[in-house]
């Protein structure tokens, strides 16, 4: 007679995501605390685009009561051609970034490709990022958490969730268990992503809060971004609240106040007017479910 026995229920472990703030109040990521949000344009596209976005982010952000983590890259070092605008790079892009975290006592993100810049990202941002094709990078992922800051691991497409046990485990061998993981869909036939929820709850068990990325699921691949063709946004809104539903512990949105003008991703950036309405959705459903442990376990949430 099999002794096997089938598992319908998930208990997640301890798991938190913590980020100092310019203004001395941290945001913490994961068990016991309310969804949080990583937003703002997919790349530098100047000083007065960023500035004009972080303006309206913050305002959002105090008058909804939810921490917000400002993004933006100064470089984007993995374009479909070697025309595209890459970004500002470090010198300058960094100075704005530093100059966002100054103005309007956000936290800034950003990404990093190469294991000899981080010295000097690690000095002007409050969380660093890997970018998704660079998750089984070893050095750099060991050099990020070297640094001691947070970082930000986004999920590559090639992988299954229970793959980023290496990268987590990388972390933690710098003694830095101050990691965030990002699903941000899985590879599925040409072109396009697919967002398999399962990999929320799955990642989540690996010890990690999982943050969950609505728009870049949404690209078009081979397609370029400058074409509205290239992305399809109108499904945000419904992978978002998936997402939420499914208990992900924060949402990454690259959003734009005019996206048809970005340089970077523009078919897939939340219109910046939509961001503020979408996430009022996001926490009614965060509140529906009342936390992600309820989601695995069968609770209601408390009304």
């Amino acid at each position: 007679m099999s002794n096997k026995t089938r598992v319908e229920t998930i208990t997640l472990p301890p798991r938190n995501f913590r980020v100092a703030t310019p203004k001395g109040k941290d945001i913490v990521v994961g068990q016991g605390h309310d969804l949080a949000l990583i937003a703002g344009p997919c790349v530098i596209d100047s000083k007065e685009l960023i500035q004009e976005t972080a303006r309206q982010l913050a305002d959002i952000s105090q008058r909804l009561g939810i921490g917000l983590i400002f993004k933006s890259s100064y470089e984007k070092d993995n374009r479909g051609s070697e025309k595209n605008w890459r970004g500002p790079m470090a010198e300058d892009g960094l100075k704005i970034l530093a100059g966002v975290r100054k103005e309007f006592g956000l936290p800034v993100l950003t990404d990093v490709h190469r294991h000899e810049d981080i010295p000097m990202v690690a000095e002007h941002v409050d969380v660093l990022q890997i970018p998704a094709y660079m998750c089984q990078q070893t050095s750099l992922v060991i050099a990020c958490g070297e640094t001691g800051l947070p970082v930000n691991i986004k999920k590559g497409q090639f992988l299954a969730p229970e793959g980023m046990g290496g990268a987590v485990s990388k972390m933690h061998s710098t003694g830095n268990k101050n990691v965030l993981l990002t699903e941000r869909g899985a590879c599925f036939g040409y072109n396009r992503l697919v967002a398999d929820m399962r990999s929320i709850p799955v990642m989540q068990e690996l010890g990690a809060p999982v943050c969950f990325d609505a728009t870049h699921v949404v690209r078009l691949y081979g397609i370029s971004s400058a074409d509205p063709a290239g992305g399809e946004p109108r499904f945000v809104p419904h992978l978002i609240l998936a997402a939420v539903a499914a208990g992900c512990d924060a949402l990454f949105i690259e959003t734009h106040p005019r996206p048809m003008e970005a340089k970077c991703d523009a078919a897939s950036q939340l219109q910046l007017k939509n961001f503020e309405n979408m996430v009022k959705m996001a926490m009614n459903v965060r509140r529906a479910i009342g936390s992600p442990e309820n989601v695995g376990q069968f609770t209601p949430a408390h009304r």
